[in-house]
């Protein structure tokens, strides 16, 4: 069963870290009752900004924020922070390089009631080119609230990529995270399966399935985008000779290519891509059915296995 939605497990970590740092300071664009900062400003209302419905203003005042001294999270939707602020986080964050935290919550599909504007099915391709960012994408809540303090200690901007709803728990207690460090979830030798959000979940559910059909599967989670785990792909290449990577973003610029770009650079190796095609996905009933519809499903990912261990002859 589904857990608490990745926003609200980010959005009380958030509050709770803030009592064992002073410094840390959260900003929001009216949209603090949907991204859950509002946990924070209903604890600290000295220490967050409301900044209107004004993303690029809430970068520049996030810049300011850092050049201060503070640790500045900003919230708002992944679509709108990853385009209608691009220009501002190119320029005052990772140009200025100040220490800026971007919490992007409704990421994904995960906003399926309010059609293409509101989906972010490019913003890990934006985020990911600009030089000195790190790029997160968790996999369920509980890795969520994990990543809070780490992200607020590493010196540098970070954009944390947040879904609107719950994920299936993939995320083993007790698991040490490290920022550009993937996680092998399942062992397995004919196919690797490699993901990172909700189609964590998915892949592990998928790799049941293909256990079923008698074959052995690999999970890894990589949960930063950037750095990328280079290691862990490359030895999943040559262990089990073919992956299959899942993603809740177009297979154009995010977790699919930047695996692509590392085997066609040091050992090309059979690989499947699941994602969303190049085209804008409808409004949806509900998150799962939508996915579904938009090419992101358990059989999907299964298909793409075989098709990925059948390449290797």
């Amino acid at each position: 069963m589904p857990e608490i939605s990745m926003r609200e497990a980010f959005g009380r970590a958030l509050a709770e870290y803030g009592a064992v740092n002073e410094k840390l300071v959260a900003l929001d664009v009216d949209t603090a009752a949907s991204t859950l900062s509002n946990f924070f400003a209903q604890r600290f209302p000295t220490r967050f900004f409301n900044n209107g419905i004004a993303e690029p203003c809430m970068v520049d005042v996030a810049a300011g924020l850092a050049l201060g001294g503070f640790i500045p999270f900003i919230n708002g939707f992944a679509s709108l922070l990853a385009l209608r602020a691009l220009e501002q986080i190119r320029t005052c964050v990772c140009y200025a390089r100040t220490n800026v935290k971007i919490a992007a919550s409704y990421a994904g599909l995960s906003d399926f009631k309010d059609g293409a504007t509101h989906y972010s099915i490019t913003d890990l391709a934006n985020l990911r080119a600009l030089p000195g960012m790190t790029v997160i994408v968790p996999a369920d809540a509980a890795e969520t609230a994990a990543w809070v303090p780490l992200i607020a200690e590493f010196d540098g901007p970070v954009y944390l990529r947040i879904s609107r709803a719950a994920s299936l728990p993939v995320f083993p207690a007790g698991t040490l995270l490290k920022i550009g460090k993937g996680i092998t979830l399942r062992n397995g030798r004919d196919v690797t399966l490699v993901a990172n959000g909700s189609m964590v979940g998915r892949c592990a559910q998928a790799a049941q399935e293909l256990g079923a059909r008698g074959v052995d599967a690999r999970l890894v989670e990589l949960h930063t985008l950037k750095p990328l785990d280079h290691e862990l792909i490359l030895q999943a290449a040559e262990e089990t000779g073919a992956l299959v990577t899942a993603e809740e973003h177009s297979i154009i610029g995010g977790l699919g290519s930047a695996v692509a770009e590392v085997l066609a650079e040091t050992r090309p190796t059979p690989l499947e891509r699941v994602g969303i095609r190049d085209h804008f996905c409808p409004t949806g009933r509900n998150l799962d059915t939508l996915m579904d519809a938009c090419g992101l499903s358990v059989e999907n990912i299964v298909s793409a296995a075989l098709r990925a261990i059948e390449r290797k002859a």
